[in-house]
């Protein structure tokens, strides 16, 4: 079977299953959030591919990049904070975004800014990247970047007609408020205890 001949309502809708499913271990910070979340990837990438939005695809690379990243930090942090090792923070929390912003400067460079819908595509990749940015450190203030994501993908989707990716932006952004009050609440529990 030739991967870019699925359907595009088959890869929308794998893909939207595969990262509700993720979102409901992040709000616990459980690491099986990266590995659902990674497996959204392959379908959103090929649809993306077969759409030719460039930045979206980039998007997907760099967030397996930011998956496998984010996946072994978190553990490295977990080590850390049981005392058992130290870790270079700042070269593990740098290297994948030297690796992010170069894929997103090749896909600036491929994508045709002349069409207006890219300038669309380019907002909600830059802000998803902040985002994920924010997601990795598990900092609350990741979530409403989020919420804005999705609002401007919303607007996209639309224009594409990926109804499942439409309607997916509306619930992603309700799950991001709910892992906003949820992270918020988290962070004032480590400030109370510090």
């Amino acid at each position: 079977m030739n991967l870019t001949t699925l359907p595009p309502l088959f890869l929308d809708l794998s893909g939207a299953f595969a990262v509700l499913v993720s979102l409901s271990f992040l709000f616990a910070k459980a690491r099986a959030y990266w590995h659902w979340s990674n497996a959204s990837l392959l379908p959103y990438f090929l649809l993306f591919i077969g759409g030719g939005q460039w930045m979206l695809a980039g998007l997907q690379v760099t967030y397996l990049l930011f998956g496998i990243h984010g996946l072994y930090l978190w553990h490295l942090e977990a080590r850390r904070d049981a005392g058992e090792l130290r870790f270079n923070e700042p070269l593990w929390y740098g290297v994948t975004w030297v690796a992010s912003l170069a894929i997103f400067a090749f896909t600036v460079i491929v994508t045709d800014f002349s069409q207006a819908w890219n300038w669309v595509q380019f907002a909600a990749v830059t802000l998803a990247l902040v985002a994920n940015f924010g997601t990795t450190r598990k900092w609350a203030w990741s979530w409403p970047v989020w919420v804005t994501v999705n609002a401007v993908q919303a607007v996209y989707f639309w224009h594409t007609a990926y109804w499942a990716l439409f309607a997916l932006q509306f619930v992603l952004a309700a799950m991001s408020v709910y892992g906003f009050l949820v992270w918020r609440k988290d962070e004032r529990r480590v400030v109370e205890f510090a």
